[in-house]
């Protein structure tokens, strides 16, 4: 594993593309000479992470579930009794796989989110489970508690079924109704909502473009972007207080190993610093709007890496040399920061940026 830790140089990497181009046409013959992809191969090949899936399906039905403060214990107790209804992901068969989420918001990424188990093949799910949480009271009532119903597939995707909210700063704690089995109704997700309960925390990082680092040749050269990744903050904890993260980085369309540096993994901390900086040469200016700096966080745990959250720095576009992709998707902040980099060459231009989630392009061989 000692791809994980590399040490904390710069180390430089060249963006293949320039190199081998011609025309935009010879771009998707590019894999054989350059180690490129082809573009419809990247877009098109099978994303190694998923998110949930909102909007597909339709909402509806009820869920029921009480809650409930244990002083002795300094808990807040959620029984999750069942749901009724649901829609059915599985439309032929008219069924689901539904489990139950809950968070305390907006304060997720410490308390983190409790799950019921799964329920497969069913539209009225019964869990009778209770989900705990330890809080104090009196932040307790500063929180939300959120309940969201989701399907999950075989390929372990995720589909939004509904959701529930209940305000906890206005819950009345004494009144013994309030202890009692309800039925409610699940609702929509709204977008603020959606957005807040994905909360993946940020990256604080600096970006410069270097047009030509060899001063007094004839011949026109290519540039250099520096990409200085200096913090993240506030990472979702996945599994307890245990993170051990690091940063991996990629200029898309290249996907080839070549293309792929990493910083070295900071352990035991959500807030981790890594302060290290990745070089990759062969940057025509015109290459600045074909390009994307796709940022990816991740955690190391045994033998595995799992994804927490990711930037994609370019113009957001849509396209690129031509062809449409679904990774020219940044948003208008990631937008702004490579506009102000490409407009201040030989300038360190910084921002912090929140992580989101990414289908992430597979590396090719």
């Amino acid at each position: 594993m000692s791809d994980d830790r590399e040490t904390d140089t710069a180390s430089e990497s060249s963006y293949q593309l320039s190199r081998h181009r011609k025309s935009p046409s010879s771009l998707t013959n590019l894999s054989s000479s350059s180690g490129m992809t082809s573009l419809s191969s990247v877009s098109g090949s099978v994303m190694s992470v998923y998110s949930g899936d909102f909007g597909n399906l339709e909402v509806k039905g009820n869920i029921q579930f009480a809650i409930d403060y244990v002083d002795s214990l300094k808990e807040l107790h959620v029984f999750v009794a069942q749901c009724k209804d649901l829609a059915a992901a599985d439309v032929k068969k008219q069924r689901s796989d539904p489990y139950v989420k809950t968070y305390l918001l907006p304060d997720k990424g410490k308390m983190g989110k409790k799950k019921t188990l799964v329920v497969k093949k069913t539209l009225n799910p019964v869990y009778n489970e209770i989900l705990r949480y330890k809080v104090e009271k009196q932040i307790l009532k500063t929180q939300k508690l959120n309940l969201s119903v989701w399907h999950r597939d075989t390929f372990k995707r995720n589909s939004f079924l509904g959701e529930v909210e209940l305000d906890l700063e206005t819950w009345d704690w004494d009144n013994k109704q309030n202890k009692q089995l309800q039925w409610y109704p699940l609702k929509r997700k709204t977008a603020p909502v959606a957005l807040e309960a994905e909360n993946r925390g940020e990256m604080k990082l600096a970006l410069q473009y270097v047009p030509e680092p060899i001063p007094g040749k004839k011949l026109p050269t290519t540039g250099e972007v520096h990409i200085w990744v200096k913090e993240c903050l506030d990472l979702p904890l996945l599994r307890g207080s245990h993170l051990n993260s690091f940063v991996k980085c990629i200029i898309l369309p290249d996907t080839s190993r070549k293309s792929r540096q990493k910083t070295r993994a900071v352990g035991k901390t959500n807030n981790p610093v890594f302060n290290h900086t990745m070089v990759y040469d062969g940057f025509r200016p015109e290459d600045l709007t074909e390009a994307c700096v796709e940022l990816t966080v991740w955690d190391h745990y045994k033998l595995t890496n799992q994804f927490l959250g990711g930037l994609r720095i370019g113009f957001g576009t849509g396209k690129s040399y031509g062809t449409e992709v679904d990774w020219m998707d940044s948003t208008s902040e990631e937008v702004a920061l490579w506009e102000k980099m490409v407009k201040s060459p030989n300038t360190w231009i910084e921002a912090t940026l929140p992580l989101r989630m990414l289908l992430v392009a597979k590396i090719s061989k």
